[in-house]
């Protein structure tokens, strides 16, 4: 009772607004009330932005996860639509993204998209990066032109053939479509700290941006947040469909779910206490609770979570052509060395005995 009214004392002012925010849109449908709660991004100033960040951006690929990042771009001010080109090689893709953002130019080839572009963003998919691929950009690449990938597994030295003198290399998740994903990247040396800062903007408008100088911490982020939210949706499938498995409608249970999820995400963001604890503070002596956490302890939750984030992070690096066996047991598995040995030059031991036998042998034979 005592952590509990430290706790309440110290979060009442910050999650206040939270709160007021919650009971004046109770009315709301659902979808409504999360779009108003979420959105926690600020619309820049257009006097700042006229032009935009960048003269113009190009993007190729027009799949989900360029859309995703496409979105708040277009929607928070920071590049205007009409300064934006993207290229895909499916024109109904292309289409679509047109009739979504009324204004976006669309390329019929990736030099045409990339041509006078400073901002280059690569969304296609891994498998297609290749010799062919990068024989297909510009031939012309300004000097302060960057590159900027969201491919999954693809390392900055595997788009070096693609001649930009600056490459970044970024993995986001697909909440950035409403400004709230997190973005983890890297880049080459020679980007000064003006493209940095922009960069770091442009990445902002998707949610969080936070920057590594390793880049293999990119390749571990895809294994939490990059594939993250699949695992969300699936505990959420499973507790969905328990609960109209127990008699809830669809609907009913959909909002225990999502609320419950969203609402403990954001108290474990504004307390700042370890997840442990606040489950312990929901976990009564002999109560539900310790029976629920039981059966998830003993149906080896952890275990399964922790390889999941293991296997995807192995995946990640087999495509990047990396060395995958990493992670638990895979680097205690004993193994089998062959060594050569010259002639005449076994175990002494062997040799002895051998020379005994010979010996042995000869000797027999003067009998």
């Amino acid at each position: 009772m005592f952590l509990r009214s430290i706790l309440k004392a110290t979060t009442t002012a910050q999650r206040s607004a939270s709160t007021a925010s919650w009971t004046r849109s109770s009315t709301l449908p659902f979808q409504q009330q999360s779009a108003s709660w979420l959105s926690t991004t600020t619309t820049t100033s257009d006097d700042t932005n006229k032009n935009g960040m960048y003269n113009k951006i190009a993007i190729i690929g027009a799949g989900k996860m360029s859309q995703a990042m496409l979105s708040p771009l277009v929607l928070n001010g920071m590049q205007p639509v009409q300064n934006i080109s993207i290229f895909d090689v499916s024109t109904s893709a292309m289409k679509n993204v047109q009739k979504r953002f009324p204004g976006i130019q669309t390329a019929q080839s990736i030099a045409d998209a990339a041509g006078d572009a400073d901002l280059v963003i690569l969304g296609v998919k891994p498998q297609n990066i290749n010799k062919s691929f990068f024989e297909q950009f510009p031939t012309t690449i300004g000097e302060d032109a960057t590159l900027l990938s969201i491919l999954a597994g693809t390392q900055i030295e595997d788009l070096k053939p693609s001649k930009y003198p600056k490459i970044v290399r970024s993995m986001p998740n697909t909440p950035a479509q409403i400004g709230q994903g997190i973005s983890v990247w890297s880049c080459t040396p020679n980007l000064s700290a003006n493209d940095r800062s922009k960069v770091k903007e442009v990445l902002g408008t998707f949610g969080k941006a936070l920057y590594v100088d390793d880049e293999k911490f990119v390749d571990m982020s895809t294994s939490i947040s990059g594939s993250g939210p699949a695992y969300i949706f699936l505990l959420m499938e499973a507790m969905i469909d328990a609960g109209v498995h127990m008699g809830f409608s669809r609907e009913t249970a959909t909002t225990l779910c999502y609320h419950t999820l969203m609402g403990s995400t954001m108290y474990a963001m504004e307390t700042g206490e370890h997840p442990a604890i606040l489950k312990n503070m929901v976990t009564s002596p002999a109560g539900t609770t310790a029976s629920a956490v039981y059966e998830l302890e003993n149906g080896k939750f952890r275990t399964v979570v922790n390889d999941a984030i293991w296997a995807c992070y192995r995946r990640s690096l087999e495509m990047g052509g990396q060395n995958s066996e990493v992670g638990p047991g895979r680097s205690e598995r004993q193994t089998v060395h062959h060594y050569y040995v010259p002639s005449g030059e076994m175990n002494s031991k062997d040799n002895d005995s051998d020379d005994d036998d010979e010996s042995k042998s000869s000797s027999s034979k003067k009998k």
